[in-house]
């Protein structure tokens, strides 16, 4: 109920903000906003988390593939942005990313063998550089990318127990880099973005097993995590 009622209200807000550009003389809404040297603002969002497997010995699906079942989780955090010039900007988000993903591995009778639920809140440290158009009106599109490293604070890296014993491990530590695309509508009172963004671990996140020959992690050659964002942001 709260998540609809909060998409409801962005909704709304981004409909408004549209429909303001259509006005044949629109009123230009924080024209000196873009000037400023820095800008500070927080976001606010839904993410879906994947992982990307790679194997050591492919002996077909049926024997090696890992399943992956995702689900929604949500994003909070805060911004920092540097104006390099009319259209470049260095952003700083540092956020909390909450999501969590079902783990089915083949070849196991028993559900609590072939089933590990993994949940992870992700501290992230992205360092943006943010490309943006001219200014239309009251809105402006823009593209962003740049690298990021996350702490994790579910990965259970120092366990010395392992998925013979029902704990699933990852590495603390994980490096990513993110590609993304916003559009900033400039309302009266803030400016007001959306914003769509991919995110790509770089370092193999998965620790593994006390045994090489572990029926779980032992095939597998890499395990890196694959999300997707939606943020809303004020400033």
């Amino acid at each position: 109920m709260k998540k609809w009622y909060f998409t409801s209200i962005v909704a709304l807000l981004a409909s408004v903000a549209c429909l303001s550009q259509f006005n044949p003389d629109p009123v230009i809404n924080r024209e000196n906003e873009d000037k400023r040297f820095l800008n500070y603002g927080y976001f606010l969002g839904f993410n879906q988390y994947d992982f990307k497997f790679d194997y050591k010995e492919d002996r077909g699906p049926q024997d090696t593939d890992v399943l992956v079942s995702k689900s929604y989780g949500f994003n909070v955090g805060l911004i920092g942005e540097m104006r390099i010039n009319d259209h470049l900007d260095v952003r700083f988000e540092p956020g909390l990313h909450y999501t969590q993903r079902t783990l089915g591995f083949r070849g196991f009778d028993e559900e609590r063998d072939a089933i590990r639920e993994v949940t992870s809140t992700y501290i992230n440290f992205p360092l943006l550089l943010k490309a943006s158009a001219k200014r239309f009106g009251n809105w402006k599109p823009f593209l962003l990318g740049g690298g990021s490293m996350s702490l994790n604070l579910g990965s259970n890296e120092t366990n010395l127990d392992d998925n013979s014993t029902g704990t699933f491990r990852m590495t603390k530590w994980t490096y990513n880099y993110e590609l993304g695309f916003g559009i900033d509508f400039y309302l009266e009172y803030f400016k007001f973005t959306p914003s769509i963004r991919g995110v790509f671990a770089i370092t193999d996140e998965l620790v593994r097993d006390n045994d090489p020959n572990s029926p779980w992690t032992g095939n597998i050659a890499g395990m890196r995590s694959r999300g997707l964002f939606l943020n809303f942001t004020f400033e």
